[in-house]
């Protein structure tokens, strides 16, 4: 995929985003693992609100 876009950010979060940069590493990239990362904080958060709200039951296999 080839898309461009710009995405308007400040300075001081143009900054901070170059610094998080591996040496190599694209925008791009950087943001794809970003994502990836807050996706499976949220699934990880998700979970312990389950257990922490739900009565679960162990299922022997």
């Amino acid at each position: 995929m080839t898309a461009t876009k710009r995405i308007v950010v400040t300075e001081t979060v143009w900054a901070d985003l170059s610094q998080m940069r591996e040496p190599g590493m694209t925008f791009s990239e950087l943001i794809e693992s970003m994502i990836e990362n807050e996706k499976k904080r949220r699934l990880v958060e998700d979970i312990q609100k389950i257990q922490e709200q739900e009565d679960l039951v162990e299922i022997e296999l």
